[in-house]
């Protein structure tokens, strides 16, 4: 094999392993395998920990900002999985210094936070006192609105005579 041939394959396998979709630089490392419910119990406290899953409520306070999630687990970028019935690993809130716009961290999107449990927050969810495990965030990571894609075979202003009113659904 000829070393130009060498080099073409070396730089598209290069260019093939670039592309692949790594976890985001600030939620890299390694974190302890706790689960919410066993942090809810008391258990855990001061485990460093990667969490995510949907903010319920973003509530700013005069020094940090809390984010009230429902967990759900993460995929191997660290970014929650979609909410299907079933997949929720309870609730828990992460607070982190500073402002956070509650009208960008709204309700539905996705977070993911690391940090150091610290203890239960108790919280009304309804009428049920929720016990919420803490998370002092060093890290607080919202992910980009997933694209909506919608199941249509035609192009846009495609007009078809046969569907509709008589000969289709």
């Amino acid at each position: 094999m000829s070393p130009r041939y060498r080099i073409l394959i070396l730089a598209a396998a290069s260019a093939a392993l670039g592309a692949c979709a790594t976890m985001p630089q600030p939620l890299q490392g390694n974190y302890a395998n706790v689960p919410t419910s066993a942090a809810q119990q008391g258990g855990a406290g001061g485990e460093q920990v990667r969490w995510g899953g949907e903010i319920i409520k973003t509530e700013p306070g005069p020094q940090e900002t809390c984010f009230y999630i429902l967990a759900r687990p993460l995929d191997s970028q660290a970014r929650p999985t979609q909410g299907n019935s079933g997949e929720s690993q309870g609730r828990f809130v992460a607070c982190h210094a500073g402002f956070y716009d509650p009208e960008v961290f709204t309700r539905g999107r996705e977070l993911t936070v690391t940090g150091t449990l610290h203890g239960t927050v108790s919280h009304k969810v309804g009428e049920y006192e929720y016990a919420y495990p803490r998370v002092e965030a060093n890290v607080v990571y919202l992910w980009p609105k997933r694209p909506i894609y919608v199941n249509n075979p035609y192009p846009p202003g495609f007009y078809d005579p046969f569907w509709g009113p008589g000969w289709g659904p």
